[in-house]
């Protein structure tokens, strides 16, 4: 199979691209260049989607079976590259996400049916965040592309090569070692999920000319916040001492949940579905999640590779992790108050 990836470089791009090549797929990549390598044995075309000339280049007198889109976040600039490319492959193949979805996290549970955000498919950067603008270039893919549309909406995803830092930064504090300012109720159940375990769904998807949606989200209950940060312990070898603290009392102290303690989300109604979501149609369809222990093994195999200072712990939207001082004076507080 021919397969189109734009990006294609870092995270679950890289992951999508790994696993085609592994399938024995003829892999194209667009990308600028400028993220990350592209991986050997891959058709690379420099190019920005934002350039109508450099996506009539890239289309002109190439098609594929399957196109997928790993960095479209603004409807308008997705829409255009679905224009370039329709009738020159039969599925477009959208990573999205649960964040696309207005009822989550804060009104409990959400699947496929759950309502979107209201975004026109050719708005600009200017008219929403995050989650509104995917809901949008959604819409690009659906109405805009004359073939297959294939909307792969993940969850909280994890793994080797993750670039928003949220796993990196664990498991660099817990290598440290010493006391861990470890946030809230340590049994809240979680629901990560493997990027390598999203590629490799979406392209048996891609591979079937799915024309659907599916939320990606990884198996309820995978495992607890304490199960994953010892799981970071154990990978690690070290012997950091993880502190429980109280939500009540990291939020008094204006500890930003998710930021500064990655993946915290206190008990709050803004956060009542945060680890809720339903991939039962993705199960069911051929879904399969490796053990969270695997994921956070291998991302320390990887990034015990990069050296502390070339660490990533967010991009330009959002850094991870919390300074070390407001750390130990917390816990200082707490050891008081305790």
């Amino acid at each position: 199979m021919r397969i189109l990836v734009i990006g294609g470089s870092v995270f679950l791009g890289r992951a999508i691209v790994e696993e085609a090549l592994r399938r024995g797929h003829e892999v194209t990549t667009f990308n600028r260049g400028r993220s990350g390598e592209d991986l050997p044995g891959v058709e690379a075309v420099r190019g920005d989607r934002e350039s109508a000339g450099d996506l009539e280049r890239l289309a002109r007198g190439r098609e594929w079976d399957v196109v997928v889109d790993v960095c479209g976040f603004v409807p308008r600039v997705v829409g255009d590259a679905v224009r370039a490319l329709s009738g020159k492959a039969a599925t477009y193949a959208f990573i999205s996400s649960i964040s696309a979805c207005s009822e989550w996290p804060g009104k409990g549970p959400a699947d496929e049916s759950s309502p979107r955000f209201e975004c026109a498919p050719d708005a600009g950067p200017e008219d929403g965040d995050y989650g509104t603008l995917k809901a949008g270039c959604e819409r690009a893919v659906e109405q805009g592309f004359d073939g297959n549309a294939l909307i792969i909406e993940p969850g909280l995803i994890l793994g080797p090569h993750e670039n928003v830092g949220r796993l990196p930064w664990w498991l660099t504090r817990i290598a440290r070692g010493g006391r861990v300012l470890a946030p809230g109720d340590p049994e809240t159940a979680m629901q990560l999920v493997d990027a390598r375990d999203i590629a490799a769904f979406t392209l048996s998807q891609a591979e079937a000319g799915t024309d659907d949606r599916f939320f990606v989200s990884g198996v309820p209950g995978n495992t607890t916040y304490r199960g994953f940060l010892e799981e970071c312990r154990a990978a690690t070898g070290s012997h950091a001492e993880l502190a429980w603290v109280d939500d009540g009392f990291l939020l008094e102290r204006g500890v930003q949940p998710w930021v500064e303690l990655p993946l915290w989300a206190p008990a709050d109604p803004a956060f009542a579905g945060v680890w809720l979501p339903s991939s039962a149609k993705a199960l069911a369809a051929g879904l399969t999640c490796r053990p969270v222990a695997e994921t956070v093994r291998d991302t320390w195999e990887w990034l015990r590779d990069v050296p502390v200072e070339r660490r990533s712990f967010g991009n330009e939207r959002m850094r991870h992790g919390i300074d070390p001082d407001k750390e130990a004076g917390i816990l200082a507080e707490w050891d008081e108050r305790s």
